[in-house]
């Protein structure tokens, strides 16, 4: 008999855990509390308590060669960067490649997940849900796949901004927020200068008065858009750069980074340059934002000190009048309301899971956190690399270290965090892509060996150490290896420039080789035939001063 696994939430890490279910042997049961797959990517005009929340024009900040699941690379037409709509269209392409919807039930609310009574001895799990009608059901499972997002609890913080309660026009977190058509001619405070912070600005402007962007510690902004225009992921998140980030003092690395950032425009100059270093916080992609600042169209200020009626004061003792709107752009908090806060505790967004996934206190292994992670990268390769691991441990193929080697490993990791960020609550479940996908690929058995591809496929090893760190690599070997690996990996170029070349530039006229050659080489007769002329006859003097130029 199979054993059956909860899965909770049909959002791009819920649908990658019930494949892998699948793939493991596991019958997956998927609870989804809206009517349709797509979580955070699935637009909603009105935002819905207890689901992520997107506005209308967002678009991804890492591309589509970079963020596709594993087995299943987008269309070669699609964009780099991809309308969330475009998002959800290839969540559904890959639920029906896959068959994955019948394993879902849609309009139903996963109200608790507790240890049964026999826990140590069976590892279960009792879960209780609540469908559309108010129905409540109760289940046992033999594992549970927690796949329910972290932007879905906005953190207002409010205590930290003193009147705000009297303030005399609105304010929300940047949750609700869904397109610009009710700022039209309005001033607006937006507070917080994260990828959301950013992108708002940015929108508004177009249609405001006047935006301002409040920043306590500033940020650095990166571009979408790297050299010669090519997705900047594509050439960041290389295993060479992850080799050299290893290796290279953190200083150096900042420094090198930050020299780069400034040659596009000047941090110090705009007014956004924080103290921290470039490798110290989650940086902001955002390629407009340069523009509406030189524009005019936004006002960065530094922290908001207080509100008095409609003014905002911030801490240069500057005053903005009439301010009509404030929107807080200050990220979420984490949180799993149904679970027991013995089995999953968080404390200030800390929480305790051995490489983010699995809790190291349970007799057994069988509940997992997928896709709980900041990365400077993309999210749906990690999900799916995280729920390729994690029902292998529930299936009983891969087995997790001692619960001592598991603290211990956390404890390192919390240690790395807070040397290297500037403490803050985004800051808590912060990885670097190519270093973290390698680290659960271990656990699996599926990170690809340089040295192994050098001697059996030289050219596949230079794509693969060189090149971009697409999710391919993980299905070239070992469990769940895919056969069209390769062959996606050589070809990944080829997807990336397909919707830029809509239009085949006109090639300029040039002589040929052969032209070019001959007209050299006439030329070359030419001078030797004056060097001859000047130096054996009776010169004159302007041949005089030919033979000086020539010797």
């Amino acid at each position: 008999m199979k054993r059956r696994v909860a899965v909770i939430g049909a959002g791009l890490s819920g649908l990658t855990a019930i494949k892998c279910c699948l793939e493991e042997g596991l019958q997956p049961v998927c609870f989804e509390q809206s009517d349709e797959i797509g979580g955070l990517w699935r637009f909603k005009e009105e935002p819905q308590d207890g689901q992520a929340s997107i506005y209308q024009s967002l678009t991804t900040n890492t591309s589509k060669e970079m963020m596709c699941y594993s087995d299943f690379p987008f269309p070669a037409h699609v964009p780099n960067y991809l309308h969330h709509s475009k998002v959800l269209e290839y969540l559904h392409s890959y639920a029906r490649h896959f068959d994955l919807l019948r394993h879902i039930c849609f309009k139903t609310l996963v109200r608790s997940v507790k240890k049964r009574p026999d826990f140590t001895r069976s590892g279960q799990w009792e879960v209780v849900t609540v469908n559309s009608e108010g129905l409540e059901e109760s289940a046992i499972f033999d594992g549970v796949l927690v796949c329910a997002g972290h932007h879905t609890y906005p953190h207002l913080p409010l205590q930290d901004f003193p009147g705000i309660e009297t303030f005399e026009g609105q304010y929300f977190h940047s949750r609700d927020y869904k397109s610009p058509e009710n700022f039209r001619g309005k001033r607006v405070v937006i507070i917080g200068i994260g990828n959301s912070g950013g992108d708002l600005a940015v929108e508004l402007s177009r249609v405001t008065e006047q935006v301002f962007l409040s920043t306590r510690r500033g940020a650095w902004i990166l571009s979408r858009i790297g050299k010669h225009g090519i997705p900047a992921d594509l050439q960041f998140n290389t295993r060479l750069n992850s080799l050299l980030l290893s290796i290279l003092p953190r200083g150096l690395v900042s420094a090198l980074g930050e020299k780069y950032g400034n040659s596009w425009f000047d941090h110090k100059l705009y007014g956004l340059q924080p103290r921290h270093r470039l490798m110290s916080q989650h940086p902001t992609v955002n390629t407009d934002l340069p523009s509406c600042i030189i524009t005019g169209a936004v006002v960065v200020k530094p922290n908001v000190r207080c509100l008095t009626g409609s003014a905002v004061v911030f801490d240069d003792d500057t005053v903005e009048e009439n301010i009509d709107f404030v929107i807080f752009a200050t990220g979420y908090n984490i949180s799993f309301p149904f679970l027991p806060p013995s089995v999953v505790p968080v404390a200030q967004n800390q929480v305790s899971l051995y490489k983010y996934v699995f809790p190291p206190e349970l007799e057994h292994p069988t509940l997992a956190i997928i896709g709980l992670v900041q990365p400077l990268g993309a999210i749906m390769p990690i999900s799916e690399l995280q729920a390729r691991w994690a029902t292998r441990v529930i299936a009983g193929r891969s087995k997790l270290p001692s619960r001592q080697h598991m603290l211990q490993d956390i404890k390192a990791a919390r240690e790395r965090m807070a040397h290297r960020y500037v403490a803050s609550q985004r800051h808590t479940v912060q990885v670097d892509y190519v270093t973290y996908m390698d680290e659960v690929a271990v656990q699996i058995g599926v990170r690809p060996s340089i040295g192994g591809l050098l001697f059996r496929d030289p050219k596949l090893a230079m794509a693969v150490f060189l090149g971009p760190c697409t999710p391919y690599q993980y299905r070239l070997s070992g469990p769940g290896k895919w056969a069209g690996a390769r062959d996606t990996i050589l070809t990944q170029w080829k997807r990336v420039i397909k919707p830029l070349r809509n239009r085949e530039p006109q090639k300029e006229e040039r002589p040929s080789a052969c032209s070019r050659l001959l007209r050299l080489s006439v030329v070359a007769a030419l001078c030797a035939v004056v060097t001859y002329w000047v130096r054996h006859e009776h010169p004159s003097p302007l041949q005089r001063l030919m033979q000086l130029l020539w010797g």
